[in-house]
């Protein structure tokens, strides 16, 4: 959305406010009267005056910038946090190595992070929660689930559109694929998702988080059955990679359960 839509065309009363308008400082422009007002009664100086104005419009175009990067990520709905992750729920989990990716370090280091085990043990929160950490250091991010990507794969290639396609993938700095191995996939759906995989070890800025129901010994099941296809899936994905073990029971029917006694 254009900032000027933020505020109607309307008469100003002072030409000063036509030029904030026109500069686009919509934040100068909403509150000068009320920083003007605060800057006499506090005696500020024109120095303090200006780096509040400064870092008041400063404040609301990286808000701006944040939300823009959350939609494009496809964050739909709740955002997770790390703070709502209930640490004591898992069996084994470990907590210090979950706590430090949110530093992003494995960003700035181009690494991998795969969160590995079954099912409602707070996998995809945590994925999601990083990818909402990095949408307000305004990192590039984008989420899909598994099946979602390689469907759209599939319909670029009938439609001949595959590169550019691959090309929305792999480029955002971090890329979030939930829910592999869930559905095993066929050789054309395996050797599509492997391209991206593959392309995305290339760059030089790209990070990739993965949750998975399955270990690494399983993957073949997942990649069609094809032992070379996948130990090439596995080489580009471990080479610089993180790997969270959640194992538990899943919460959801750990509170079905509990609620049908």
């Amino acid at each position: 959305m254009n900032a000027r839509k933020e505020m109607p065309m309307k008469q100003f009363d002072s030409e000063m406010k036509r030029m904030l308008y026109n500069l686009n400082l919509i934040w100068v422009l909403e509150n000068i009267d009320a920083e003007l007002a605060n800057a006499a009664q506090k005696h500020l100086s024109c120095e303090e005056f200006l780096q509040r104005m400064l870092a008041g419009e400063t404040d609301r175009r990286n808000a701006r910038a944040v939300e823009r990067k959350i939609k494009a990520a496809r964050l739909h709905g709740q955002h997770y946090t790390l703070e709502q992750y209930d640490f004591s729920y898992p069996a084994n989990i470990n907590a210090d190595l979950v706590r430090h990716l949110f530093s992003l370090d494995f960003l700035r280091q181009n690494k991998n992070v795969v969160f590995m085990g079954g099912v409602g043990l707070g996998k995809t929160h945590l994925a999601k929660a990083l990818a909402y950490e990095a949408c307000k250091k305004r990192h590039s991010v984008l989420c899909i689930s598994a099946m979602e990507l390689v469907n759209a794969l599939i319909e670029a290639t009938s439609e001949r559109k595959l590169e550019s396609k691959l090309k929305k993938y792999v480029k955002p700095q971090l890329l979030l694929i939930d829910e592999l191995g869930y559905i095993p996939l066929d050789k054309a759906a395996s050797e599509l998702l492997f391209q991206v995989f593959a392309r995305r070890y290339e760059e030089q800025y790209a990070s990739t988080i993965i949750t998975t129901n399955r270990a690494f010994k399983e993957w073949p099941i997942t990649f069609a059955n094809d032992a070379v296809l996948t130990s090439a899936v596995l080489d580009r994905i471990l080479h610089r990679c993180e790997v969270v073990t959640v194992e538990g029971t899943s919460y959801r029917m750990r509170k079905a359960i509990v609620k049908g006694q």
